[in-house]
């Protein structure tokens, strides 16, 4: 019995901890969002490590190689440096 209520409250904290970071996930997807909104009407461009190095494959055509390179230049995810490097295009 003391087993299953332990189970039961594991269960219950881990459902909970889950809900709240994917809140924070979701609040910081939003902030983001925002944020290259204002940075795109100032007109500001975020300055990328090596970035004549990904114009350059993006011109050769070698967009997976480009989206490598901006992974490993920024640590963005790989659905980040895809939309990164699809704007350079």
């Amino acid at each position: 019995m003391d087993t299953l209520f332990l189970a039961c409250l594991v269960i219950l904290g881990i459902w909970a901890v889950q809900k709240n970071v994917s809140r924070a996930e979701r609040t910081a997807a939003r902030v983001e969002r925002k944020l290259d909104l204002v940075l795109q009407h100032l007109d500001l461009h975020e300055e990328i490590p090596g970035q004549d190095e990904i114009v350059a494959l993006v011109r050769e055509g070698k967009t997976v190689q480009a989206v490598k390179a901006y992974r490993e230049a920024t640590g963005a995810d790989l659905l980040e440096a895809k939309q990164a490097v699809d704007r350079l295009t």
